[in-house]
């Protein structure tokens, strides 16, 4: 039985899902400690780690807000569980998806017409 870490986060408890069940996270129910797949081979325990969240005022742009939210609902995540994830992951150096999230973020970014790439980082000018 395949065990996630204690400092597992949304997004590869989605990932660890993704792996176990095929490219639709969908098929998981959560059950407090316990990530449970419908496939009865498969479990996922977890130790769940409290902290404090904040309300923030985060600006993003339009089409990247669309695809995170599409990638959000596709992995069953809250928009707040995606982004820390992919934040955390960020911070260590790690990719936060695997090849099947990345194929579906390839199809949300052409849906939502998300042209931008890492190259246009920090170089985003807002239109007045």
């Amino acid at each position: 039985m395949p065990v996630v870490s204690a400092s597992a986060d949304p997004v590869s408890i989605a990932a660890a899902t993704e792996r176990a069940s095929g490219p639709h996270p969908k098929n998981a129910v959560n059950t407090g400690h316990m990530i449970s797949l419908r496939n009865p081979l498969s479990c996922y325990y977890v130790t769940m780690v409290t902290s404090q969240r904040v309300q923030t005022g985060l600006r993003i742009e339009r089409n990247t807000l669309k695809v995170l939210k599409g990638l959000a609902e596709y992995l069953d995540l809250s928009l707040g569980d995606l982004v820390e994830g992919i934040v955390l992951h960020a911070f260590e150096g790690k990719a936060p998806f695997g090849p099947p999230t990345l194929a579906k973020i390839e199809q949300l970014k052409a849906v939502y017409g998300l042209t931008l790439t890492a190259a246009d980082a920090h170089k985003l000018e807002e239109r007045q």
